[in-house]
């Protein structure tokens, strides 16, 4: 496996890492909130960023991918972590990309929109009244060969979070 690919496989190890991270802890109701109308579930939200790796996967097989709706954020969250895999297998055969495309163009395109959409599911944990407490994902245990929602905890949490909700512990003191 070349640099690129390498680099590409540690981003999806990054993505399932902060999917969990937003998914950790949810209440059980939080799968179907929505704060407005017109914005999406939580539940939604992990079946697109399964969609949108799904499209990348055809980038390397053909076909089109559009996944069925599941009725749980558990069984939608399951085959998000099943396509990161699938993904980053073609990714680690070294199967050649299909249309011209490069590992550049997977980057910018499907794999960043995908990190863009847990970035939602974390302002939606926070519109939800649940937030994620802040980490040093600098440090962040990322191993890509971790695709699953088996994920450690945060190695440098933050000591300081000014808007924590109440009852909130600083991690050096639980």
């Amino acid at each position: 496996m070349d640099d690129k690919r390498r680099m590409l496989r540690h981003f999806l190890a990054a993505l399932a890492y902060r999917t969990q991270k937003a998914l950790h802890d949810a209440p059980p109701e939080f799968g179907a909130f929505v704060p407005l109308e017109h914005v999406r579930s939580p539940l939604e939200q992990v079946r697109h960023m399964t969609s949108v790796l799904g499209y990348a996967r055809t980038l390397f097989i053909g076909g089109r991918y559009r996944p069925e709706p599941l009725d749980s954020l558990q069984a939608e969250a399951d085959r998000f972590h099943e396509m990161l895999a699938s993904l980053a297998g073609h990714i680690e055969s070294d199967a050649p990309l299909l249309q011209d495309i490069t590992p550049e163009q997977l980057l910018q395109g499907p794999f960043a929109d995908a990190m863009t959409h847990v970035g939602q599911l974390a302002l939606l944990r926070r519109l939800a009244g649940r937030p994620i407490a802040p980490e040093n994902f600098l440090f962040a245990a990322i191993d890509a060969g971790r695709l699953g929602a088996d994920q450690p905890a945060p190695a440098r949490p933050d000591e300081v979070w000014p808007e924590a909700p109440p009852g909130w512990i600083p991690p050096s003191r639980q």
